[in-house]
């Protein structure tokens, strides 16, 4: 079975699963504290516009842990879905290149996260409709301007997701492995303000997203985004995370 095969027969087996609604009620948890908090946009004291504070304050909370426990929450059901009714045994007992079966199912996640963050920009703009109505101020940003945002968090967390799906191969008990990852979330605030934040994937998207607050305002001073040593090293550790998972995909099941 080829790679596209593969990929496809994951696709096939979310469908039945809980995670799209998983993600979908937390991209709409995500906007529901600033719909009701609105007014507090127009007393920022950063030098931000409204708009802009509505949108990236949201971004805020859902880069440094929304999403990111999102994707602990997708990675173990996709793990649930091969494991319930002893569904990894038959996929073993198939003729199957297990690397590239692993690397089919982190596909099938960067797939999940584009579509929650594609799910956030649209209840975004939905909130953001509703506001403008009820503040009679005009709080929708450009379309371009906004999915520039979630691209670089999208881009930014892969190799964020290329650990999450290691621990969630490496850590048999989901309940350890869900508990570790999200164990993980909490310190992006710390590593964030550190020298060397580019060592810890998990606060990519965090610091992406604060070093673009900077630049929305003319009162808050944020690092800015140095490709180098940043790339390198997250090249480094996405390939690190995916060879250690492909090499340990399915080696509990086969003893």
């Amino acid at each position: 079975m080829n790679f596209s095969s593969l990929i496809a027969v994951e696709f096939k087996k979310i469908k039945r699963s809980r995670i799209l609604p998983v993600l979908f009620i937390a991209a709409l948890i995500l906007w529901l504290p600033s719909l009701f908090s609105a007014q507090l946009n127009f007393d920022m004291a950063v030098g931000i516009t409204p708009e802009h504070n509505f949108f990236i304050q949201g971004l805020l909370g859902l880069s440094w842990f929304l999403y990111p426990a999102s994707m602990v929450v997708a990675t173990l059901l996709l793990n649930q879905i091969e494991r319930s009714n002893n569904g990894i045994l038959k996929m073993l007992a198939l003729p199957i290149n297990m690397v590239k079966l692993s690397l089919a199912k982190f596909v099938v996640l960067l797939a999940l996260a584009a579509v929650q963050l594609l799910m956030v920009a649209v209840v975004y703009y939905i909130s953001a409709a509703i506001i403008s109505q009820t503040q009679d101020y005009n709080f929708i940003l450009s379309p371009l301007f906004v999915l520039k945002e979630m691209g670089l968090i999208y881009v930014s967390s892969i190799p964020m997701l290329a650990v999450f799906c290691m621990i969630s191969v490496c850590i048999h008990t989901p309940i350890f492995a869900v508990g570790l990852s999200l164990a993980s979330i909490v310190p992006s605030v710390l590593f964030i303000n550190t020298k060397a934040w580019f060592l810890y994937p998990m606060c990519y998207p965090f610091f992406v997203i604060t070093s673009e607050y900077g630049k929305l305002s003319t009162d808050l001073s944020t690092k800015a985004i140095e490709f180098f040593p940043w790339i390198p090293v997250a090249v480094i550790i996405t390939i690190v995370a995916l060879s250690i998972a492909s090499a340990r995909f399915g080696k509990v099941e086969r003893r």
